[in-house]
């Protein structure tokens, strides 16, 4: 295996890691300041955002609000597909009072940073 391929899976445990720790400095410190981030949940939640924000703080404030209003969020990795410089992750998202959803997302790197992700289901 290469460098950058091991690289990017540790990068993936490292991101299920810190959603599970719901430890939005950890998540930060893995994506670029200026990342795009798209997601159904987003658009549906907050039609204004067209299911995108980009950026540090837009970052921060939609991960913290889905730690508050869910805090026994949790991911449990399914499948994980890593290339020199996209990841596809396959994961069981589960919290309390919902039903458990099997999400699939994509990450696509430069460099070592993630700078853009997307939610493909729910």
């Amino acid at each position: 295996m290469n460098a950058k391929i091991a690289y990017n899976e540790s990068l993936a445990q490292k991101w299920i890691a810190a959603f599970n720790e719901h430890n939005i400095e950890h998540l930060l410190e893995l994506y670029h300041e200026e990342a795009v981030h798209f997601s159904p949940r987003l658009l549906a939640t907050q039609p204004e955002t067209k299911g995108q924000i980009s950026g540090h703080p837009a970052f921060r404030s939609w991960w913290q609000g889905a730690f508050d209003r869910m805090p026994t969020l949790h991911y449990q990795l399914q499948t994980l597909i890593v290339n020199e410089d996209k990841i596809f992750m396959e994961y069981v998202r589960s919290t309390a009072g919902e039903t458990d959803l099997l999400v699939g997302e994509v990450l696509e790197l430069a460099g070592e940073k993630i700078y853009r992700s997307r939610v493909l289901k729910y």
